[in-house]
């Protein structure tokens, strides 16, 4: 049998899941939360932030959404914690902090 992504829970068995790489569906990333796992996570200090957006772009993820040419919030739901947005910002205005969940 072949899941679908939104059907995903713990229960579901790697047996019964589609081979990793192959893309079955679509529009799946909203169902299916990848930073529970992260054991860091950035931070941002708006106070260093200068809206130059070269965060966004380098975070594998998605987890930096802009909207009319400025950045939001981390969305964690989705952040791994790999740190690359705070090697990426030239102002130091991300740092990676244990993620105390």
């Amino acid at each position: 049998m072949s899941w679908q992504a939104s059907e995903m829970t713990p229960e579901v068995t790697w047996r019964e899941i589609t081979p990793g790489c192959a893309i079955f569906e679509g529009g799946t990333s909203v169902a299916v939360e990848t930073g529970d796992w992260r054991t860091k996570k950035p931070v941002l200090d708006w106070d260093k932030c200068r809206q130059c957006l070269l965060c966004a772009p380098v975070c594998p993820d998605m987890s930096i959404p802009v909207k009319d040419g400025k950045r939001g919030e981390f969305q964690y739901f989705f952040c791994k914690g790999c740190g690359i947005c705070a090697e990426a910002c030239p102002f130091h205005a991300i740092t990676m902090v244990r993620d105390e969940k």
